[in-house]
């Protein structure tokens, strides 16, 4: 699924600093710096993305959000985006800690893989290729599976708060109807989370 800035430039407030997580081409965070006035950063490991990333003008740094996210100091984001990738993260839980640790707003573009559609090629007992995200299961980053309801368990056993949720359709689209049943008609949803990490030896947490 090819992102649309728009739907998730109304999460972002202006003037904010954006790290994103897998940023890609870039395109996202320059939307953001272009229309809401934010400083933006991305890393990104693909060479080929980080060099159209640097082309579109954004500071992009070639670095593995799995193994490299200690290079950034606590609380140095306001806004801290992982879109899409979720399912692809070795270690989701050290991730969410490190986003958690270097900024206060978290947003989380996650694919749903118990999707309606998806439920019926399984049916057809053929692993599903969803439209989100059309690689056939040989030749995808994807090694952890994940409904909506799974992933609503795991942001609650985390001492962040869900400030915001958005479902989206099959075609990326916010959809009211996909909101009434998440689970089986959300092909994605976008979660905005409000970090309360607390500076080890302090005792002072994120506002």
């Amino acid at each position: 699924m090819i992102l649309r800035p728009g739907i998730v430039a109304s999460l972002v407030p202006s003037y904010s600093r954006v790290l994103d997580l897998g940023c890609d081409d870039g395109l996202l965070l320059r939307h953001f710096i272009t229309t809401r006035d934010c400083l933006g950063t991305g890393i990104e490991l693909d060479h080929p993305s980080l060099v159209t990333a640097m082309s579109a003008r954004v500071l992009a740094l070639g670095l593995d959000l799995n193994e490299d996210l200690g290079e950034f100091h606590d609380d140095s984001y306001d806004v801290v985006i992982l879109s899409q990738i979720l399912q692809a993260v070795v270690c989701p839980d050290v991730v969410r800690a490190e986003m958690a640790r270097i900024g206060t707003v978290l947003i989380l573009l996650v694919l749903n893989v118990v999707y309606w559609r998806s439920r019926l090629k399984i049916i057809g007992e053929k692993i599903p290729i969803p439209h989100d995200l059309p690689y056939p299961w040989h030749d995808t980053l994807s090694q952890s599976y994940a409904g909506v309801a799974d992933f609503e368990e795991w942001f609650a056993s985390f001492n962040l708060k869900v400030v915001n949720r958005v479902c989206l359709d099959g075609r990326g689209r916010p959809s009211r109807v996909a909101s009434a049943a998440p689970n089986l008609l959300a092909g994605s949803t976008i979660r905005v989370l409000k970090s309360h990490w607390v500076e080890p030896g302090t005792g002072r947490n994120h506002s």
